[in-house]
């Protein structure tokens, strides 16, 4: 089931809005190479690190050079990419035994999703690739040369899809917020389609996939129509992925923006400045739960009470129906010392433990729509 509105493309003077070539580039890769943007130095500074081997792309992504959930499903897929051609020879260090180029391949993808494993788009890439050798290992004739290319083939669609798929996820989400804004009535006395104001939080920009992105794609495409009035963006506490990332991005774009800290939210809406809020995902479980950065619960209770659509932008690879529900979500624990210390030096008394979860779960009842590049899931009841 799918909001549609027509389109609107009258952009208004002021608003220059990239295309999705122009955007940040998170992954770097051509045939036997891969880099990656560290984003923990941005905005300040740009540095690209080379991804030789899988050991590295681990770190990476445990140490979140590259995040978000559709940028580590596709860094995942595409170290199984480089490290076949650069450092098995294309199949050539199998000695001739497909067994052995098989069984590397479940080995290292196993290994993979052990980085990140509250992303399921990492273990949606993992289980692409293992079907993928799955069988071409088992045609006739097949060889660890074959195999590899069948590999390396399904990476790298996986890393082109992802774009595309953004931005089908831009135009569905436009329509589906523009409609459920209207139908809410939020904006008394603007005409029927005034541009919208909306919030985001965390990072779901071309910085957190392969390029466009998620949330803030639909954000990308609202102003590409002429439809959006200002964005808003949190900070995104402990780890500023929003401050650093998403403003930094907003900013890259043009697009009338404006940082707030993560607390000023309620007070925000309260003040009738937010139309909609959306927000990207790391899981959607098969009643809608939602896992996505720690935040993201207290949002959609804010904007419930404030009457303001909460939507949900994610592909289809981040949709998990094998889970039921959200308590079922692996939560992912992070570092103290993002809490405890800045710029390397303490400064937080040691005499207190820190609890730092990664991910939190906002109920799907209190989603509008789950939006993706196939369509929008509406809420129906309490449940999607």
């Amino acid at each position: 089931k799918v909001f549609r509105q027509p389109p609107r493309h009258n952009q208004p003077s002021g608003i220059g809005v990239q295309s999705a070539g122009a955007m940040l580039q998170a992954i770097r890769y051509s045939k036997g190479k891969l880099a990656l943007l560290d984003q923990r130095l941005l905005p300040h500074e740009f540095t690209y690190l080379d991804v030789p081997d899988p050991k590295t792309s681990w770190q990476h992504i445990k140490d979140m050079v590259v995040r978000g959930a559709p940028a580590i499903g596709v860094t995942g897929a595409l170290t199984m990419a480089v490290d076949l051609v650069a450092n098995k020879g294309e199949g050539s260090a199998f000695n001739g035994s497909v067994a052995d180029c098989l069984a590397y391949i479940n080995q290292t993808l196993d290994y993979l999703v052990t980085s990140r494993p509250t992303a399921v788009n990492l273990a949606d890439g993992a289980e692409r690739l293992r079907a993928v050798a799955t069988k071409a290992a088992a045609e006739p004739g097949a060889t660890p040369a074959s195999v590899v290319a069948a590999v390396v083939a399904s990476a790298e669609a996986y890393f082109a899809e992802d774009v595309t798929a953004n931005k089908a996820m831009g135009e569905y989400g436009a329509d589906a917020l523009v409609a459920a804004v209207e139908a809410r009535g939020r904006r008394r006395g603007a005409a029927p389609g005034a541009p919208l104001r909306v919030l985001t939080h965390c990072n779901t920009g071309s910085l957190a996939t392969a390029g466009w992105g998620t949330a803030l794609g639909v954000i990308r495409t609202l102003a590409a129509r002429g439809l959006l009035e200002h964005a808003y963006c949190t900070e995104t506490r402990p780890y500023n992925q929003g401050a650093r990332l998403t403003a930094f991005e907003l900013g890259h774009d043009g697009l009338p923006a404006t940082l707030v800290a993560d607390s000023a939210t309620a007070y925000l809406m309260s003040s009738g400045q937010v139309d909609a809020v959306v927000v990207g995902a790391d899981r959607v479980v098969a009643n809608g739960d939602t896992a996505n950065k720690i935040g993201t619960y207290m949002l959609s209770l804010v904007a419930a009470a404030h009457g303001v659509p909460f939507f949900i932008a994610a592909p289809t690879t981040t949709l998990d129906p094998r889970l039921d529900a959200g308590d079922q979500i692996e939560i992912e624990q992070r570092p103290a010392e993002e809490l405890t210390h800045y710029k390397g030096a303490r400064v937080v008394t040691d005499k207190v433990g820190v609890w730092n979860p990664s991910f939190d779960v906002a109920p799907g009842r209190l989603i509008a729509g789950i939006i993706t590049e196939k369509g929008v899931i509406p809420k129906e009841g309490d449940a999607h």
